[in-house]
């Protein structure tokens, strides 16, 4: 007697109600769920419902015999497995089966022995095409995470090679040596068309945008390869080119695997364990080649590869196990990464830039990747995190922008320094200034471009002869108008800057001496007219230059400086902002004192 339960959902149609209350008792010990009918409709109705792995039906039936039932069965699913029960004498029925290519029939009566037999083949079918179901959804949730890669070159303006990191030499073959000094076209495959460079020339040195494509290669051995590349122009201040930054990822071994793992599904006897360990050589593969963690749905660390020890300094033992925010870094918000998983849940993936430490604290910068590996149902498995380390590029782009902050700065020093001011004023002023922008409600980046931009305010005093700018005595009416010039010298050296914050220093250079009431140059703004930037700058310059002895005038007492912002409220000052600034004066004095002369 058969004794092994099948792992199967069965549908059991039988009209004779002693045949069928008989061998349902039976079959629902032996099979995982089992559904009955007792005739054809009902069996199609269930069918339809409850989709079972595997059908047992009765041939002749009242309503609907079982060779319809079967045929309307197949019209839903090619794939249905059927058994027939039919008797010596029906001969006509099983013609009809073997042109439907029923997958098995037992006579009646019934030999349960035989009957489990043709159902246990049955089953394996069934696993073997489940098998192949999971296995094609893994496969495909795999391919997903390989859009992102690691192969990085940098080469200089005109093109040549200045850097390779160790996988693009492991790619084409090349050594690093081989590589630097030469253009790409030591890589280039003939079959590549050469529009496809035009355009990429054309985007990244014309248009200074990045470029995306996908590119087919040569290796060093003559043999080809082929990535998803993104090229992106690094520019310095005056919006030149200073390099070009290429990240790629290898998409040869996905094509092939993919090709490789399509011609063994075709091969009806293909067996899980095969499948499976295609799958782990796949796996392998990429996670030699990119940084990864695999984190559970309740957010606990499951997996880290190699890569991410070598680069974090970590252990396995450290961190598998531990939850995620253990390596959180503490700038990023928690609610960010958050949103960055729940994102990927929702959607499938996120992609972004993340900021994580080493275990001895120093920052790391990555573009990462979390992708939400889900089974057939699409309930939730797991995150696969891939990560691509940014970091060096990072330091730099934060290394230029501290210089173009340092040239601002100088610049304004040499026009204050001129009228034998001191580099602390316009220290003071950028301070000031950022700090009025918070307390009026502007955005923190845009407070950021106004400490950089009001250094610049007098910039234009460059232009203005040192008899008039050093004066120690009042200016004569025409001492004044040529004085006057200086907003308009500072705005012609700085209005045609592509750079936002250069953009806002002519902005602040050419507004700074306009007044609310309209009485102000170069130009009568009044009110809002004036540009916000304008309207803070002027009271924080002229509250720097009264609280500090200038070539013509003695530093003014606290007590004068506020009786005459309050007076110029409303008449050269926006009166919001002298609310402001004196309803914060407090701050304002910390910034004077901390930038004072003496230091």
């Amino acid at each position: 007697m058969f004794n092994n339960k099948l792992n199967i959902s069965l549908l059991y149609v039988e009209d004779d109600i002693h045949t069928r209350e008989e061998l349902s008792q039976i079959l629902d010990y032996h099979v995982t769920k089992l559904y009955i009918a007792e005739n054809g409709e009902e069996g199609l109705k269930l069918y339809k419902e409850y989709k079972p792995d595997l059908v047992l039906t009765d041939i002749k039936m009242p309503i609907l015999d079982g060779i319809a039932m079967s045929k309307k069965i197949r019209e839903l699913n090619p794939y249905a497995k059927i058994i027939l029960l039919t008797a010596f004498n029906e001969s006509t029925y099983l013609v009809e089966a073997i042109k439907m290519s029923i997958d098995s029939y037992v006579t009646k009566p019934i030999n349960l022995t035989e009957l489990f037999e043709n159902m246990e083949k049955v089953s394996s079918l069934v696993d073997i095409r489940k098998d192949k179901e999971n296995i094609d959804n893994l496969l495909e949730e795999y391919k997903k995470t390989v859009d992102l890669s690691s192969i990085v070159s940098k080469t200089n303006a005109k093109g040549v090679i200045t850097f390779v990191n160790e996988q693009f030499e492991s790619i084409s073959g090349y050594k690093k040596e081989e590589l630097i000094g030469n253009s790409h076209n030591i890589v280039r495959h003939e079959d590549t068309p050469k529009e496809l460079f035009e355009d990429m020339w054309k985007t990244i040195k014309v248009l200074k945008k990045p470029w995306y494509g996908n590119i087919k290669n040569k290796k060093k051995d003559g043999s080809a390869y082929y990535v998803k590349t993104v090229i992106n122009p690094i520019l310095d201040i005056d919006n030149n080119i200073i390099e070009f930054i290429a990240v790629r990822s290898d998409i040869t071994e996905l094509e092939e695997t993919k090709l490789k793992l399509e011609e063994q599904y075709q091969k009806a006897s293909i067996k899980y364990n095969e499948a499976s360990s295609l799958s782990k050589i796949y796996e392998e593969a990429f996670n030699k080649s990119s940084i990864i963690l695999r984190v559970t749905s309740d957010m606990q660390i499951k997996y880290i590869n190699k890569m991410f020890c070598e680069l974090t300094g970590f252990t396995k033992e450290e961190l598998e196990g531990e939850s995620y925010w253990t390596i959180k870094h503490p700038d990023t918000p928690k609610e960010f990464i958050e949103e960055a998983f729940v994102q990927a849940k929702d959607n499938g993936v996120w992609k972004g830039q993340l900021k994580g430490l080493t275990k001895d604290k120093k920052d790391i910068h990555y573009i990462s990747t979390i992708v939400a590996i889900k089974d057939l149902n699409g309930n939730l498995i797991e995150y696969l995190c891939i990560r691509l380390d940014i970091t060096k590029v990072i330091e730099l782009h934060e290394e230029l922008e501290e210089t173009q902050r340092e040239i601002i700065y100088t610049m304004g020093e040499i026009g204050e320094t001129r009228s034998k001011e001191t580099g602390f004023h316009v220290k003071r002023v950028a301070e000031y200034s950022k700090l009025l922008a918070l307390k009026f409600g502007l955005s923190k980046e845009e407070a950021e471009i106004l400490r950089l931009a009001s250094p610049m305010h007098d910039i234009g005093k460059v232009g203005i002869p040192d008899s008039i700018l050093n004066k120690p005595a009042k200016l004569t009416p025409q001492e004044y108008e040529i004085m006057k010039d200086h907003v308009n010298i500072g705005y012609d050296l700085l209005k045609n800057s592509s750079r936002d914050t250069l953009k806002a220093s002519a902005i602040v250079a050419y507004e700074h001496h306009e007044k609310w009431d309209g009485s102000g140059y170069p130009r009568g703004l009044k009110g809002e007219e004036i540009h916000i930037f304008g309207r803070i700058t002027a009271i924080c310059d002229v509250f720097d230059a009264l609280a500090h002895e200038r070539p013509y005038k003695k530093a003014w007492e606290l007590d004068r400086i506020i009786k005459l912002l309050k007076e110029e409220k409303a008449k050269h000052f926006d009166p919001v902002l002298v609310d402001l600034f004196l309803e914060n004066l407090d701050k304002f004095l910390e910034i004077k004192n901390t930038y004072e002369d003496k230091f």
